[in-house]
C-alpha cells in the first residue's frame, strides 16, 4: 500500500531540508505533496529558492495523510506555527501515534504546542532551549516511536533514510540508500 507524505511549507523553509527527504520518499514509493501554509502555491525558501507546493493547506485535509514532515528554516518554522489547521493535525498525529518528523528548527512547532513533553527529540543546535527538560538528545537523528526529528541541512539525507524506514520499512530504506551510492550502518 502506497504510504502518503504531506511536507510542509511555510515563507523562508530550508530548501535541503524539504528535496532530500522528498527526493528519497519518492524513489522508496511514498506519494508526496507538498502543502503550503502560505496564501499561494509558490514559496520562497531561506535561500531565495523558489518552490512550487502541489497544495494549499486550507484545500486539503491533512488528516488524510499517512505522515506529516515539518521542515526548519527560522522564518518558515514561524510561518508554520501560525497555521492553526497545521497545528491541529500535529495534535492528532501525535495522539495517535501517526509518524510525525521534524528537522532542525521544525521540532519547536511540536515544542510550542507542548507535544515534545516526555518524548526525545533532536534539532539545530540552539533551538533546544525551546524543547522541555529532558527531551533533547544531540544525536544526527532521533527515533522516539513515531516522532522522528534532526539536526539541520546536512543530516536531511538521513532524516529521509529514517522517515523512509518507518514508512516503507529498512529493506526499502536500505535499497534507496545503496541506489543513492549512500553508506548506512
Amino acid at each position: 500500500m502506497t504510504k502518503t507524505v504531506a511536507v510542509m511549507l511555510g515563507k523562508g523553509f530550508e530548501p535541503l531540508e524539504v528535496i532530500a527527504p522528498v527526493d528519497i520518499l519518492r524513489r522508496g514509493g511514498a506519494q508526496v505533496t507538498l502543502v503550503s501554509v502560505m496564501n499561494n502555491r509558490e514559496v520562497l525558501s531561506a535561500q531565495d529558492v523558489m518552490m512550487n507546493a502541489d497544495v494549499l493547506i486550507d484545500d486539503t485535509n491533512l488528516l488524510d495523510f499517512d505522515a506529516l514532515v515539518i521542515p526548519g528554516g527560522s522564518e518558515g518554522v514561524e510561518n508554520l506555527k501560525k497555521s492553526a489547521l497545521l497545528s491541529d493535525a500535529l495534535k492528532t498525529f501525535m495522539a495517535e501515534d501517526r509518524p510525525t518528523a521534524a528537522i532542525c528548527a521544525g521540532p519547536t512547532v511540536l515544542a510550542a504546542l507542548g507535544l515534545l513533553n516526555g518524548r526525545t527529540a533532536t534539532c539545530y543546535p540552539g533551538c533546544e532551549v525551546e524543547f522541555p527538560a529532558g527531551a533533547y538528545i544531540d544525536q544526527t537523528v532521533v527515533v522516539d516511536q513515531n516522532l522522528i526529528t534532526s539536526q539541520g541541512p546536512g543530516t536531511a539525507i538521513d532524516f529521509g533514510l529514517a522517515l523512509l524506514e518507518s514508512l516503507m520499512g529498512k529493506e526499502v530504506a536500505q535499497s534507496v540508500a545503496k541506489a543513492m551510492l549512500i553508506e548506512r550502518a
